[in-house]
């Protein structure tokens, strides 16, 4: 697990003044990036590489709001890994007063650089057990 930091700015809040719900999947996304990046699978060099990981689904409930300058601490960790699919676990917490403000959970997959499935363990063992060790 791995613990990420991210400050709500001002184009992210809605008319409303509160943070758009579909940037949460975008904070998601940063932390889960530097989740990899931290065990050693960087992201840009996984694509040149010619492996890509698409996300299948998004689940997010949504708990409390969050507003400009808010700082979210995002806990996120590696749930489940088969060597093909790979789901990702999220807390959401507002700095300020250290309430969930929404926990969530994103599935992703392998493909090669055709989109067809791969399973790391085979394709890419090297990665595969810079994930397994993490999971």
């Amino acid at each position: 697990m791995i613990t990420y930091h991210h400050k709500v700015n001002y184009y992210e809040t809605d008319r409303m003044g509160i943070t758009h719900h579909s940037n949460y999947v975008r904070i998601m996304e940063e932390a889960r990036l530097e989740l990899l990046d931290k065990i050693g699978c960087d992201y840009r060099k996984m694509e040149d590489e010619g492996v890509i990981s698409p996300v299948l689904s998004v689940n997010c409930n949504y708990k409390r709001s969050t507003t400009y300058s808010d700082e979210i601490v995002v806990n996120v960790k590696i749930q489940k890994f088969t060597g093909v699919r790979l789901t990702f676990e999220y807390e959401m917490i507002n700095a300020k007063d250290n309430s969930v403000v929404c926990t969530a959970v994103s599935e992703h997959c392998f493909v090669n650089s055709d989109f067809k499935p791969i399973n790391l363990k085979k394709v890419r063992p090297d990665l595969y057990e810079k994930i397994i060790n993490n999971a």
